[in-house]
């Protein structure tokens, strides 16, 4: 399927002298040892904010997805710890890529998604959100139980999550792996969905019981794209790592 003439001019818009230097490190070793496949592709909005939501089960799917969507013409956002921005140059470079600041500790932790969420919105911007929070726990890498940020911030703003899934990026790079396969060339898999459809929970109290609901739509929705990609059926009830007797941080 081929991109929209719009998807080129938007691309053009988006790939600032950052991004380009950015993408001379990452993909042309990317490109050695990876040929992407990817379904759906006009599915990727061309423009404006958007929350995309992929599954989570290698340490090096960032670079995967923020390679894919650079292919497709969207400039890769993620959420990164305040501190970061700190940092000489790594924080300047951050701030040119825009990047997203979220504190994790002190008095501000409550409000700052939410402010996080206005500048995704006002600038237009697509981040990528790993709903399950770290990788999954699931013993055949399917999607676990996810937590609430993305939801939380999309009913909050109304930005759209577009959920997607990939497959073949642990051939690259297993899960916990400690080492980069690259040789020989490995393909992946890459597929985007609709918009997930949160109208139901528009209006209702943002207590637990409607961010879990709300959170597990897109759950489904990312897993029944892993399973087209797979061909195959994911297991009746998602993994959870609390009944499993399971960290859902760290290794395993």
């Amino acid at each position: 399927m081929g991109e929209t003439p719009s998807a080129g001019t938007r691309s053009r818009s988006e790939k600032t002298l950052a991004f380009r230097l950015l993408a001379a490190l990452v993909v042309p070793p990317t490109n050695l040892a990876v040929r992407f496949r990817f379904r759906n592709r006009e599915k990727l909005p061309v423009s404006g904010a958007f929350i995309l939501a992929p599954n989570h089960y290698s340490e090096i799917d960032p670079i995967v997805m923020g390679v894919a969507m650079w292919k497709l013409g969207r400039m890769p956002r993620f959420m990164a710890k305040a501190s970061l921005f700190t940092v000489p140059v790594l924080g300047q470079f951050m701030r040119a890529t825009d990047q997203i600041p979220v504190a994790r500790s002190g008095a501000s932790r409550d409000s700052d998604p939410l402010a996080a969420a206005r500048v995704i919105s006002d600038k237009g911007l697509a981040v990528v959100i790993y709903p399950e929070g770290s990788l999954t726990r699931d013993p055949e890498l399917w999607p676990m139980r996810g937590k609430a940020g993305a939801v939380r911030m999309a009913l909050q703003t109304g930005i759209p999550i577009i959920p997607a899934a990939h497959w073949g990026t642990q051939k690259l790079m297993p899960r916990y792996g400690k080492r980069i396969n690259a040789f020989p060339r490995k393909t992946i898999d890459v597929i985007f969905g609709d918009p997930v459809d949160l109208s139901a929970f528009v209006g209702r109290a943002r207590d637990a019981a409607t961010l879990t609901e709300a959170t597990a739509v897109v759950m489904a929705e990312i897993t029944a794209l892993l399973e087209t990609l797979r061909d195959e059926k994911a297991p009746p009830e998602r993994w959870d790592p609390s009944k499993n007797q399971q960290s859902e941080t760290g290794r395993f």
